[in-house]
């Protein structure tokens, strides 16, 4: 089975959160019934670690965090070009080690 990701690949997974205060980056902003509570979604840039034997991916964060996702995920998506370039930055850097 052959993934489409590699390891060092930077991806975007897309985040679901609730909060009384949604940050800056927050879209899909929903109120809750009572408006009390916000559900949004939050982009995060991550990088691909490896890709597992069995096809998931292990991803990291910039904090070094790490995340196994399913490649057929719905929420994860490869950057385009330009956002590759302009959010550069939010993409951690993977060293050689595992």
């Amino acid at each position: 089975m052959t993934s489409r990701f590699s390891p060092g690949d930077p991806v975007i997974y897309s985040v679901t959160k609730q909060s009384v205060h949604p940050g800056p980056r927050a879209r899909s902003v929903a109120a809750a019934g009572t408006g009390d509570v916000y559900t949004y979604v939050v982009d995060k840039f991550w990088r691909v670690k490896k890709v597992l034997e069995n096809g998931d991916l292990l991803l990291v964060t910039r904090r070094g965090k790490e995340h196994q996702v399913n490649p057929s995920d719905p929420l994860l998506k490869r950057p385009s070009l330009l956002q590759r370039w302009l959010l550069a930055s939010r993409f951690p850097v993977v060293t050689g080690k595992d």
